[in-house]
Parts: C-alpha cells; sequence; structure tokens
C-alpha cells in the first residue's frame, strides 16, 4: 500500500504578478512578507496590477503537489467557495494527482487568494485575502479520511482564526487517537511571533515534525542566533528541519544534527514555494523511510527546481 500524507491548509488561489521595488514602497509593502488584507484591499490592489498567471495554491497544498510530482500519495483539505475561483482549485489539484478531501458548496465569503509581487531580484511580497479558507472548521473533517494517514501535516497559517485554532487541535487528537504523526510547517516569521507560545507548546507536546526557515526558527526558540536555537531544539528531542537558503539546511532528532548544503543554481527566477517545496522532498523521503541525509538532498533538489520557474508548481 502507498505511503500516504494529508496536508490541511488554507486553500488559496495564487495570483502572480510582476511589479518594481517602487510599487512596493507606494504600496507599503515589505519585501519578502505575507500581508492579511481585507476584501476592500483584495480588490484595490488586483486593479492595480496586470496578472501574469493564476495556479491553486496555498503553502501546505504546494507541498501536497510537489509529493505528487515525486509520485507520492498526497491528499489535502481545504475550504474554498463554489464559485469560480474554488472551481479552478480544485480542478488545478486534481488535474496533478491530489486528492482534494473538501466538498464546496456555496458559501457567504470567496474563496481564498494571494496576489504575489515578483520584484526584478526575484524576491516574492505577498498580499492574502483568506476568504472562506480561514473558516475551516473540525466539522469539514472527516474522521474516516484521518485514519488512513501516516502523517498529516498542518500549516502554522491555519492558528490564525479561533475556529481554525479549534479544527487543529480536533486534527491532533485524532491523530494522537489512530497513532499517527503530525507535522507542521512554521509558515512565516510573523505568524510565530503571533503565536510562539502555543507554537512552542505544539512542539514539544503534539508535534513529531516541525519545519522551518531560520528566523522562523529563532524566532519560536526565542533566540538571536541558530545556535542557541539549536541547543534549546536538542534538549526538546523532535525531529526539526530548518532550511538556511543558500547555507543549505539542517536537521535535529535524538539529539543527532544532519547538516545538507543547498543545491547551486544559475539563475533564481522566483522564489515563491521554495520552503514548501523542500519540505515535499523532506516528507516524501522521509515516508519512504529515508536516511535523514538523503530527506535534507532531496528537499533541497526540489527547493532548487522551483526557484528556477514562475510559481510554485513542478508538476
Amino acid at each position: 500500500m502507498a505511503k500516504k500524507i494529508l496536508g490541511i491548509g488554507n486553500a488559496i488561489v495564487d495570483i502572480f504578478v510582476k511589479v518594481d521595488d517602487n510599487f512596493l514602497k507606494k504600496n507599503n509593502l515589505v519585501k519578502g512578507t505575507m500581508k492579511l488584507i481585507d476584501s476592500d484591499e483584495y480588490r484595490i490592489l488586483k486593479k492595480k496590477v496586470q496578472i501574469e498567471k493564476i495556479e491553486a495554491g496555498g503553502s501546505v497544498a504546494n507541498t501536497m503537489a510537489g509529493i505528487s510530482y515525486l509520485k507520492g500519495c498526497s491528499s489535502f483539505i481545504g475550504k474554498i467557495n463554489n464559485d469560480e475561483f474554488g472551481k479552478i482549485y480544485k480542478k488545478s489539484l486534481e488535474k496533478i494527482g491530489v486528492s482534494f478531501l473538501y466538498q464546496e458548496k456555496n458559501e457567504n465569503l470567496a474563496t481564498g487568494a494571494s496576489i504575489i509581487f515578483i520584484t526584478p531580484d526575484s524576491e516574492r511580497t505577498m498580499c492574502t485575502y483568506l476568504g472562506i479558507s480561514s473558516y475551516l472548521s473540525k466539522e469539514d473533517i472527516n474522521e474516516n479520511y484521518i485514519k488512513e494517514y501516516e502523517i498529516i501535516f498542518l500549516e502554522g497559517y491555519l492558528w490564525d482564526k479561533g475556529i481554525s485554532e479549534k479544527m487543529f487541535r480536533f486534527v491532533i487528537d485524532l491523530a494522537r487517537k489512530y497513532q499517527i504523526k503530525v507535522g507542521m510547517s512554521l509558515s512565516d516569521i510573523f505568524c510565530v511571533k503571533r503565536h510562539r507560545n502555543d507554537f512552542l507548546k505544539l512542539l514539544q507536546n503534539d508535534l513529531s515534525i516541525c519545519i522551518g526557515n531560520e528566523n522562523e526558527i529563532n524566532a519560536l526558540l526565542g533566540r538571536n542566533n541558530l545556535l542557541e536555537s539549536i541547543n534549546d531544539i536538542q534538549m526538546i528531542n523532535k525531529l526539526v528541519v530548518i532550511t538556511k537558503s543558500e547555507n543549505g539546511s539542517i536537521a535535529i532528532l535524538n539529539n543527532k544534527i544532519t547538516n545538507c548544503k543547498s543545491v547551486k543554481v544559475e539563475k533564481i527566477l522566483d522564489l515563491t514555494g521554495a520552503g514548501d517545496l523542500f519540505a515535499s522532498g523532506f516528507l516524501k523521503e522521509y515516508l519512504d523511510k529515508s536516511y535523514i541525509k538523503k530527506c535534507l538532498q532531496t528537499g533541497s533538489k526540489l527547493a532548487s527546481k522551483i526557484i528556477q520557474k514562475v510559481g510554485a508548481r513542478l508538476n
């Protein structure tokens, strides 16, 4: 039987646009960050830009797509509306072999969307309208789906709304009931800073796997440098994976530290999805019971591939 992983996250349609640094300044956007916006700001920003590309997104959905690309068996749960973007979302996941386990219906909010501003230096700045995606509730989770999986992978972004936080807890309880490993992506440094105490408790008590970049990990542990963070992680005794961009990646498990170099690329086109696709490679190998070093290496390979194209899909 195929190894299975279920991702649960925000179902967001990605809208890719190219802008210059001046556009970011004029619109008070901080380069390289993700900002949550309301429906009015979303409409205003969308009018100011020329759309390059639209595809199904969301951090964990991107990770599940990457696992499918590697011929793994992945599924995704995310809340969408039965609107135009919702239909695009569902079709684009199913087209690449990711099983979409949410039955869309007419909702009072639109399907979520993220405008991704790509500057000439290939950095991406995101403005995300969560729409209906942030209202994923425990009623949307079918226990019969949950018990089939080996790993459930959640995104930190889900903690931003009370209703989704309850869903998060519900999923963790089900995972414990069926002895399923729970992994989490830290998602974003501001997300970590907002929920640091909760995330730290999750890592200590509930998670088997935590994946984040160097800045997110330092924010989580409340440290100024990675060496101090690593010392703290070794005492927690969980699998923590840290990405360091061009400086490679680290995995810490059972007091053992495994280092991996990054894969060099000649030209970076777009950094969107680099962390998400790193997680794809790592988790696919982890499901296949590969050595941790190989998990890191495959993660690095996928991250290097995705930054050489626009968008977060290799499929």
